[in-house]
């Protein structure tokens, strides 16, 4: 009888590994949809953070002075939050019935209701609030605030404000581990730090090198790894979650990373960068990872999202025109968005619809 379970569990752990190991990505990634918009109010084109809310089959797109909430298989506007000012990341808890919008051009998060599309409050947040994160174990939100290098800790439920962290640099996007952990990019230290969401106290901060100035992160939070893409250099790294210690050899992509996504069902990474590449990766095991191929997208196309079921990578861009003069201020502008040019780009694998 011992021996029986003996080989019966060796058998299930084999069959385990080797369907973790086999386990492919979806790949041949092309055009599927393109859904132009038109000019947010105000006149200035920008547009950031895209976020897929698989449970009702949502997309929230980030659009200057307005968000544009989308029907993921439609492709259908069906609502609009608007009277903000430069808006970048959204959360949406069904849960709570309410959303919220970091708007860093006013220094605050904006609460909306997720039926109505209404605005049902504001609350104060530091300077250039950018990235937001509902952290799970904490029932918290953390915004993380450019400008002022810190983040604000918000209790969704009872829409306070809970505390602000400071973080010794400037953040940019954070990943939840769904157990107390949040990792956060540092771009300007090179750094990512870990962030215990109940203590609310910084547990640890490692370097990033080879990779530089990181931005994008993503977490395969089963087998504890982090996911981070750095513009400086142009590097993409897998950092083990609780050491901090870069795992196998670096990958160079594409100028100007913006996000990162992860699919536990695939082991796929997809990492967007704003030179109009999406660099698609495959975690063949925690230890090992393999690029899948490259897709060419659009110039701009640099934050996107993921839709779980149809794997189908959502990015967004503009029309470009050439960058202004350097100043003294601004010694290396942009290329600046035309308005009126904003538009939806959805790719799907070989085989999607």
């Amino acid at each position: 009888m011992k021996r029986s379970r003996y080989r019966f569990a060796v058998g299930s752990c084999l069959l385990l590994l080797a369907a973790y190991v086999l386990a492919a990505p979806p790949s041949g990634y092309h055009l599927l949809k393109k859904i132009p918009f038109g000019a947010a109010p105000g006149g200035l084109e920008y547009f950031d953070y895209i976020t897929f809310d698989a449970s009702t089959r949502r997309v929230y797109l980030s659009h200057g002075t307005e968000v544009k909430v989308l029907d993921a298989d439609s492709g259908a506007v069906v609502g609009t939050i608007s009277g903000l000012k430069r808006d970048h990341g959204i959360v949406a808890l069904n849960e709570l019935g309410r959303g919220f919008i970091t708007d860093g051009g006013t220094g605050q998060v904006v609460i909306f209701d997720l039926k109505t599309f209404k605005t049902i409050g504001q609350l104060k947040a530091g300077d250039d609030p950018d990235s937001i994160l509902y952290d799970p174990a904490s029932k918290r939100l953390f915004v993380f605030n450019g400008g002022s290098k810190d983040s604000t800790v918000i209790d969704p439920a009872k829409q306070t404000v809970v505390a602000t962290i400071p973080l010794g640099g400037a953040p940019e996007q954070a990943v939840a581990d769904g157990k107390g952990m949040i990792y956060d990019n540092l771009e300007d230290t090179n750094e990512v730090l870990a962030i215990d969401s109940r203590t609310l106290m910084i547990k640890s901060r490692w370097k990033v090198a080879p990779a530089g100035q990181p931005v994008s992160i993503a977490m395969d939070r089963q087998h504890r790894r982090l996911f981070i893409g750095g513009r400086n250099p142009k590097l993409f790294v897998v950092m083990d979650a609780d050491s901090g210690k870069i795992i196998g050899q670096p990958f160079p992509i594409g100028d100007r990373v913006d996000t990162n996504i992860f699919d536990p069902e695939t082991g796929m990474i997809a990492c967007s960068t704003r030179e109009g590449t999406i660099h698609i990766f495959h975690e063949d095991s925690p230890d090992k990872i393999s690029l899948v191929e490259t897709v060419k997208t659009e110039f701009g196309a640099k934050t996107m999202s993921h839709d779980p079921k149809t794997h189908n990578l959502y990015v967004d861009t503009s029309d470009f025109g050439p960058a202004p003069a350097p100043t003294a201020q601004q010694r290396n502008p942009q290329p600046v968005a035309i308005p009126g040019t904003f538009r939806l780009l959805i790719y799907g694998p070989s085989g999607g619809k």
